[in-house]
């Protein structure tokens, strides 16, 4: 079933973005092995079954809240994308998951701490946004580019990361783009909450393009012929499961 399956790689993909920020964890652990000189191969082995026990374990917990709670496959109704958004906070908790704020600013710190310019930055920052299919939907984005832009003219070099003097200069910016766009940190919580529902509204919207291709695969077959299509919203997925 396409759930199982989503269900399966977003556990994989929270799972090793959370391994990557653990102090003594594995991905850790494989870089001092790799640099040993004779390690002893059961350790590499016990290393690699201890990984793969953690993540079946932390799949199973998921898969069993989405067996006992029900969801709507419904992108365009907000109750039914809360409702998944919820099923999901509850399997994070029990399975010791990161939420998908969590996820992403992990992402962004992995992927940005060997930058050295700001231009590079916020370049990778619009690539992160974009392969997790977020909008920009209130232009912070051009906003932070345009305050760069600024800076740079201002200094008449490139800002690195490390220039802490000029660095200050291009956060008083990014600070009145915030004062423009009415973003305060005491907001940052339910900016949160409205970032895991726009995962949940996509995940929700893939979920239903991978059923209603499923059966319309399932109808062409010969004994399926004279069935019509379900309404994809009256199905409980979790009879499938």
């Amino acid at each position: 079933m396409a759930l199982a399956s989503r269900i399966l790689s977003r556990s994989r993909q929270i799972y090793a973005t959370q391994a990557v920020f653990s102090r003594d964890n594995a991905a850790f652990s494989v870089r001092s092995y790799a640099k040993d000189a004779s390690p002893p191969a059961l350790k590499g082995d016990e290393m690699l079954k201890e990984i793969f026990l953690d993540v079946k374990k932390k799949y199973e917990t998921v898969l069993s809240v989405f067996k006992r709670e029900k969801i709507t496959i419904d992108p365009d109704d907000s109750a039914a994308v809360t409702q998944y958004a919820n099923v999901w906070k509850i399997a994070r908790k029990e399975a010791g998951l990161l939420s998908d704020s969590e996820r992403i600013q992990n992402t962004i710190e992995v992927h940005t701490r060997d930058i050295p310019d700001a231009r590079t930055y916020l370049l990778k920052l619009q690539e992160i946004r974009i392969k997790n299919g977020l909008l920009d939907e209130i232009g912070a984005e051009k906003l932070m580019f345009e305050a760069l832009e600024k800076v740079e003219k201002e200094i008449k070099k490139p800002l690195l990361r490390n220039d802490k003097k000029n660095m200050a200069l291009l956060l008083a910016e990014f600070d009145k783009v915030n004062k423009k766009l009415g973003i305060k940190k005491e907001d940052l919580p339910k900016m949160e909450e409205e970032l895991d529902l726009k995962v949940a509204k996509i995940e929700l919207a893939e979920m239903k393009k991978d059923v209603v291709e499923a059966m319309e695969t399932q109808l062409k077959r010969e004994e399926f012929k004279d069935e019509k299509m379900p309404d994809v919203r009256t199905i409980d997925i979790r009879s499938f499961m």
